[in-house]
């Protein structure tokens, strides 16, 4: 399910080369909301979700909004639980983005993800087309002085309520060092004022 982009596709310029910390967002409703989740509805989100990468295989999720294919940014849709959590959900969000002052922007992809204690993410890039353009931005919900961020080799740690741009394109690997669980609100954002890409005939052609 992970498409390539073809080579000539490069990212958004606007997106950071390593991290962009944004500032602390105000996480509260939404973390009591999210620490009552029953594990049974974190085991059936997780078995229904479409981000399915073999770099992701420690870490369940809970997706919200999804693009429509992993060729363009530029379709997104509401999955089921959008409904009942995007107040909770939109508050944050919007707290997050401030800094980047877009008039009007997306949210293409919106998630939840949960990594045990112990738990991985291998070292890799978002190779697909449609995560080339959208900033990718973390909040952490739940986690611990042990969570490591990896970016082309550095590692980060990541504040409760700290909203964080990573650099996608880059090598990046998380570790769970600690003895809890880490959660992070995690969702791409991008201006829809900005143009479209020189490139983006190339992930509309249905031969590229």
């Amino acid at each position: 399910m992970n498409a390539q982009a073809p080579p000539s596709v490069h990212p958004n310029p606007r997106k950071t080369g390593s991290i962009r910390r944004l500032g602390q967002v105000d996480i509260a409703a939404l973390r009591e909301a999210v620490l009552a989740i029953p594990e049974a509805v974190w085991d059936a989100e997780n078995a229904g979700k479409p981000n399915r990468f073999d770099a992701l295989d420690s870490t369940r999720h809970i997706v919200f909004r999804f693009v429509d294919g992993f060729r363009d940014w530029r379709g997104s849709h509401d999955r089921p639980l959008w409904a009942d959590w995007r107040h909770l959900l939109e508050p944050v969000l919007a707290q997050a983005v401030a800094p980047y002052g877009y008039a009007r922007a997306d949210f293409p992809r919106v998630m939840l993800a949960r990594m045990a204690p112990g738990g991985v993410i291998k070292p890799h890039r978002d190779a697909n087309p449609a995560a080339k353009w959208p900033h990718k931005i973390h909040v952490p919900l739940l986690t611990h002085e042990r969570v490591v961020f990896y970016v082309d080799g550095i590692g980060y740690h990541f504040a409760e309520g700290e909203a964080v741009e990573v650099n996608n394109m880059g090598v990046h690997a998380v570790q769970n060092a600690g003895d809890g669980d880490r959660i992070h609100l995690i969702f791409e954002y991008y201006d829809l004022d900005q143009p479209d890409p020189d490139w983006v005939h190339l992930i509309e052609s249905p031969g590229a």
